[in-house]
């Protein structure tokens, strides 16, 4: 079963992993990098009876490897409106299918987007801290994040947010296993709901734009989630 000090590895790996590239560093550097990643978490039983002894049941449980296929979808605008849209779908750990699509938007989009980014109460948004986990987690379901780099006529703001979906619920014994907690919700980026909706919907029309546009290609512009168990 994972303990805490996993969690926080975890978490601490997870933060930075998209947009690791701090390429916008002068107002010739990409307008808009955003990446929205979810990952979700499998789990594959690998026991054996190991008879009533105590010890064993107990290692029987720390046994079970959790795997977190994951998706995203990736976005880099530039100052002229041309712009790169990637998917990713990395069920299997190391074999992603990855699919893109290229384009310039439409003068009236790109004005668009720029009063979006333009929001004072935008430009104010940092990088939350982590969600706290619950004392009786047992393993993290679910991740969630958004990664954003806007450059700022220069000047560029970066930040992460994180929702998680945890299993909890206390260890009854080592024969009887986990008991069957409730999840719980954990969202770092609640507060700044409202001020990143105008941006998520234009990411999200954008999306739907693209889908019929998507070709088989190479990793471009997504990381990856790299979560160890």
């Amino acid at each position: 079963m994972p303990n805490h000090s996993a969690f926080d590895k975890r978490l601490k790996l997870l933060m930075p992993i998209v947009l690791l590239v701090a390429q916008i560093a002068s107002a010739q550097g990409p307008l808009l990098r955003l990446q929205r990643s979810t990952a979700e978490a499998e789990i594959q039983e690998n026991r054996q009876s190991l008879g009533n002894d105590v010890n064993n049941a107990a290692q029987e449980i720390s046994r079970d490897v959790w795997k977190y296929p994951n998706t995203a979808s990736c976005l880099v605008v530039y100052q002229d409106g041309k712009y790169g849209f990637e998917k990713r779908d990395e069920h299997t750990v190391g074999s992603p299918k990855i699919k893109s699509a290229e384009g310039v938007l439409a003068a009236d989009d790109l004005q668009r987007l720029k009063a979006i980014l333009d929001d004072e109460e935008l430009k104010k948004i940092t990088t939350p801290k982590a969600p706290v986990l619950p004392a009786d987690t047992q393993v993290i379901r679910e991740i969630e994040t958004l990664d954003a780099q806007i450059n700022h006529a220069g000047t560029v703001q970066q930040f992460t947010t994180v929702k998680e979906r945890v299993k909890t619920g206390a260890l009854i014994s080592a024969t009887s296993g986990p008991s069957t907690g409730m999840d719980a919700y954990l969202d770092n980026g609640a507060p700044y709901k409202k001020t990143l909706s105008p941006l998520l919907k234009w990411f999200e029309e954008l999306q739907k734009k693209n889908k019929s546009a998507l070709k088989e290609s190479k990793s471009q512009y997504c990381v990856s989630m790299n979560i160890s168990q």
